[in-house]
């Protein structure tokens, strides 16, 4: 993805799905959630694919999904953590208005987008610190280990334009997450990676193996038989920790749509101990960037630690695909000790890898009355 100059002019259409995912198999790393398939997998909204051409060049693509307004036929225009383009761009106004422009024509009474950019990072030392320092609440009140001048531009760019950041809260603002967990993995081998690691993770790592657990993963049609086994564990898990799972629906579309786009786009992980289901998980890969997507673990058998196993194995199977970050999906910024969340930061941190903020969901709204009337609806929703 090459900057566009001030003699060439970009401009956005609808593209086919196999375009799109031609485009994506060019990329280093493109969300799952601006793939063509996942499209698929949201059939409750109407979905597009997205072209940016510079003439006749395809230079950025983008995913977007389209919600109704109630009784009137005005959408909200959603890229969920996309597009994929050129986001060092010195001048964003050449990608972001004929966007605009094009959504506008589509019906859009609002965008909401999620940059794919990196604005802070800290290592897994930093954050352990800051859970073990009293006075540390959030991970902002931390001296990130690194600060990306590229995020603090585009930041700069959104609001200039009239982009508006969303506040972090429940329902749909949640939106998708503005911090993540990642373990880097470019130029690294499986006994880095797991030299990495906290002692707690490399000991647990060691007795699964001991205890005699099994890791089994599963692709294509081999995943389906395994699909209700681990919803099974998911319900059990989300009794457990207090979330609302989804349904059993929502996660064969995902595993036919995802797999169908690309041979190894997703695959699903069991961990057993002598014939029991200990841990189950669902691992998604868009070209170099892997993910631990969902999870599910057995409240018996605990001691056998077939969680750690379970992700061990993705993070090698990560590591021989050439993957470049492992990527451990959302945290809270919360550091306090009694957040009900830590425990889930604490776990991902032994990982050895790094806590990543990203510039977070951004809306601009092409009708103002349209757009506060669905903000407020999506508030009364909430």
């Amino acid at each position: 993805m090459t900057s566009p100059t001030a003699s060439t002019l970009l401009v956005v259409r609808e593209i086919g799905a196999d375009e799109h995912r031609a485009f994506v198999r060019r990329q280093r790393s493109v969300s799952f959630l601006q793939t063509p398939a996942w499209g698929a997998v949201k059939a409750e909204w109407r979905h597009e694919s997205l072209g940016w051409f510079r003439g006749d060049e395809l230079v950025g693509a983008g995913l977007v999904l389209y919600r109704q307004l109630p009784k009137v036929k005005r959408y909200l225009a959603y890229l969920p953590e996309g597009p994929a383009v050129d986001w060092e761009a010195e001048d964003l106004t050449a990608w972001l208005k004929p966007l605009a422009a094009h959504l506008r024509n589509r019906g859009a009474f609002g965008v909401r987008m999620g940059p794919p950019v990196v604005t802070r990072r800290w290592d897994a030392a930093t954050v352990k610190a800051g859970i073990a320092d009293s006075a540390v609440n959030r991970l902002g009140d931390l001296a990130p280990t690194e600060r990306s001048h590229g995020g603090a531009r585009v930041v700069a760019q959104l609001r200039d334009l009239g982009w508006r950041p969303m506040a972090v809260e429940g329902g749909f603002a949640a939106g998708q997450p503005q911090f993540v967990f990642q373990v880097p993995l470019a130029g690294r081998t499986e006994e880095q990676v797991l030299a990495g690691m906290n002692q707690l993770w490399r000991r647990n790592i060691k007795k699964a193996a001991k205890e005699g657990v099994e890791v089994t993963s599963y692709d294509g049609e081999a995943m389906l038989p395994e699909l209700q086994t681990f919803h099974d564990l998911y319900v059990h898990t989300a009794e457990r920790d207090h979330f609302t799972p989804r349904p059993s629906a929502y996660f064969h579309t995902m595993v036919e749509a995802l797999g169908a786009e690309e041979p190894d786009r997703i695959r699903l992980y069991t961990a057993r101990h002598e014939g029991t289901l200990v841990a189950a998980t669902i691992a998604i890969r868009v070209g170099a960037h892997a993910w631990y997507a969902y999870g599910a673990s057995s409240t018996e058998k605990r001691e056998v630690r077939g969680s750690n196993a379970v992700q061990w194995q993705m993070i090698r199977d990560a590591i021989a695909a050439s993957a470049d970050v492992y990527d451990l999906r959302g945290i809270t910024d919360t550091l306090a000790d009694d957040d009900p969340h830590l425990g889930l930061i604490q776990f991902k941190v032994g990982t050895g890898g790094e806590a990543v903020e990203y510039v977070g969901e951004w809306d601009l709204p092409l009708n103002r009355a349209l757009y506060a009337a669905f903000d407020l609806y999506m508030k009364k929703r909430g």
